[in-house]
């Protein structure tokens, strides 16, 4: 999350009248270091996967920002934390998933009942564009 001020102040530079795209980047960031559930986080995280999105794009317009060494280094730093926060993902997802059918079966289901242990939400991001099948194009 500490990589996208920095992001958002670079492409500032180049796009200021794009002002209503960094207040949504800005906030979904901030909506998503807020979060308090898994649930409520993971919705965050797409929330703001798709503000990001739209910041992106915004590069495609200004051919000098796509050119500009710091803004594909962060865009190469955030690319990367993002591969190791899916991987995080996915490792906490498969932790979980064990634990709840470890809590179902017999006999841990017995010592799970008497300690009220509960099953645990995957964390899942409803992002539509993760769905979407991407264009091929030649």
């Amino acid at each position: 999350f500490d990589l996208i001020p920095n992001l958002v102040e670079t492409v500032k530079g180049y796009a200021k009248h794009e002002q209503e795209t960094f207040e949504k980047v800005i906030k979904a960031r901030n909506a998503a270091m807020g979060a308090s559930t898994v649930e409520e986080m993971a919705a965050k995280e797409g929330e703001l996967r798709q503000t990001l999105r739209s910041l992106f794009a915004l590069s495609e317009s200004y051919p000098e920002l796509k050119a500009n060494e710091n803004f594909l280094k962060l865009q190469d730093e955030l690319s990367g934390t993002e591969n190791k926060i899916s991987f995080s993902r996915q490792f906490y997802n498969d932790v979980v998933y064990r634990y709840n059918t470890r809590i179902q079966s017999f006999p841990t289901n017995i010592l799970a009942g008497v300690f009220h242990f509960t099953q645990e939400p995957l964390f899942e991001v409803d992002d539509p564009a993760e769905r979407e099948t991407p264009q091929v194009k030649f």
